[in-house]
């Protein structure tokens, strides 16, 4: 006759195995629909493109901010007025990738080196640091090379603003 103490210990440990199994299972269910998502996300993307459309850049002196921005740069904004607040856009080529932007002065606007971070998209980060340094800028993040997709730096605008530029390796 059979222990009736082994089978209490045989039973425990099949039921330790079951729960295993269910949990590696649902491990399983989890991570394909996790990849699942990952893959809706990118045709959600390949269907609507790049998300970011518009950006706005808190400025304190309008004229300051667009003569560092024209010249660290090199762009010409263009000045307007829009819902009552003093504006500089950026360039912007309609059906080009990627967003554009203003400077924007106004009661809503607060200059700050927290918060989100915008990126440049440049073709040569050193001479946009010379000429940010030439214009009194701190630089607050030093060229750092990210391995294939190219450089990064930041450094701090004329309103203290954290602005941060990416060089894609040629």
């Amino acid at each position: 006759m059979i222990d009736k103490r082994i089978m209490g210990s045989t039973a425990c440990l099949w039921k330790f195995v079951g729960i295993v199994a269910v949990a590696m299972m649902m491990a399983a269910c989890n991570v394909k629909s996790e990849h699942q998502g990952l893959d809706q996300n990118k045709q959600e993307a390949r269907a609507m493109g790049n998300p970011v459309f518009h950006f706005e850049i808190a400025v304190n002196d309008m004229d300051r901010a667009k003569a560092f921005y024209e010249g660290v740069f090199g762009y010409r904004l263009t000045p307007r007025a829009v819902d009552g607040y003093d504006m500089a856009f950026f360039p912007r080529a309609d059906g080009a990738a990627g967003a554009s932007g203003a400077l924007a002065k106004g009661d809503a606007y607060k200059p700050s080196k927290d918060g989100a971070i915008i990126y440049f998209d440049v073709p040569d980060i050193d001479v946009v640091l010379r000429n940010a340094k030439q214009r009194g800028s701190k630089i607050l993040y030093e060229k750092k090379d990210i391995g294939g997709a190219g450089f990064v730096a930041e450094f701090e605008d004329s309103e203290g603003n954290r602005v941060a530029l990416s060089q894609v390796r040629s």
